[in-house]
């Protein structure tokens, strides 16, 4: 195989560990090998640096192995040029496998050029990428709640879905919030909680939530609504530090909001997984089959299999 790089190394990353492998010498003849192993410390990962560099290491290579690649990445960045490997790729011999092996076949594979690097946003992307991915966790967590509520809602004869359309609106939580406190709802105090723009009558309403509600279903329904309110309070705090970190990207951000079905939520989800720089793929399909939305192509033997 042809040498492409002079100064180069691959790292077989671990939790606790990192071997590395540098292959140096001119392309046009067969490499010097040095390996050493780090700890992966934030002491053992910045000697990690300084060695490589003394090395004079233009390049470097990991494997995207769990979470343990990121704290050498963010160490390693700026200082080199950083590829991370799918692992699948760049599988080694079978019967082979060793660390130090593993960090040296790493190594060869990116001085021949014959690794394709995965992409990996910049660090402020990065960072996006964390909270948008954790708002949509608690948004889920907090729809879990929202059906828990109407279960037991149910459970106590409450039928409070069959005449609001949202029982999370303004109406809905005054009314849950009474029920949640043990008062006595009356047709006068029923008409204040009630918005003006509420279609069911002030009748039905009463009817509705004229059920047989015992201490256990407030006790759950407490549970629910407190651990609702402590994620909808998070996801505010989210939205916070979302919008901040998108205050570079404004432009970007009504560029996609501009697109009918997308809103502000949907933009910073869409710039959090992609970023902004579109010349890291190589061609619309190399997006659509990043964002997940290109389906899998399975041929053998002339035959497609889903």
């Amino acid at each position: 195989m042809e040498a492409m790089i002079e100064r180069c190394a691959g790292l077989d990353v671990h939790q606790e560990t990192v071997v590395a492998c540098v292959l140096f010498g001119p392309l046009d003849k067969k490499p010097k090998t040095s390996i050493e192993t780090f700890s992966t410390t934030t002491t053992g990962l910045l000697a990690l640096s300084d060695w490589l560099a003394t090395l004079q290491v233009s390049d470097v290579v990991m494997e995207s192995t769990g979470v343990y690649w990121k704290p050498i990445w963010n160490i390693l960045e700026g200082s080199f040029h950083l590829v991370l490997a799918n692992a699948r790729h760049v599988k080694n011999v079978p019967g082979r496998k060793t660390d130090v092996k593993d960090a040296e076949w790493l190594a060869k594979l990116l001085r021949c050029g014959l690794i394709e690097s995965n992409f990996v946003p910049p660090e402020d992307i990065r960072d996006l990428q964390d909270l948008t991915r954790y708002r949509k966790k608690l948004i889920h967590h907090r729809t879990s709640e929202q059906n828990r509520i109407h279960k037991i809602l149910q459970d106590a004869n409450i039928k409070l879905t069959s005449v609001l359309s949202d029982i999370f609106g303004v109406s809905g939580r005054r009314i849950l919030e009474a029920i949640l406190n043990g008062e006595k709802i009356e047709t006068d105090g029923l008409r204040k909680m009630v918005d003006w723009r509420t279609k069911a009558s002030i009748t039905d309403i009463a009817s509705a939530i004229n059920g047989r509600i015992r201490r256990h279903h407030r006790d759950m329904l407490r549970f629910h609504w407190e651990h609702m309110g402590y994620l909808e309070q998070t996801i505010e705090e989210l939205e916070k530090q979302i919008d901040q970190l998108l205050s570079p990207y404004r432009k970007e951000v009504e560029l996609l909001d501009g697109i009918p079905g997308v809103n502000k939520a949907a933009a910073a989800t869409f710039i959090a997984e992609m970023g902004i720089d579109m010349s890291v793929f190589k061609s619309a399909k190399h997006l659509a089959s990043w964002a997940g939305v290109s389906p899998g192509n399975y041929e053998s033997a002339g035959k497609k299999n889903e």
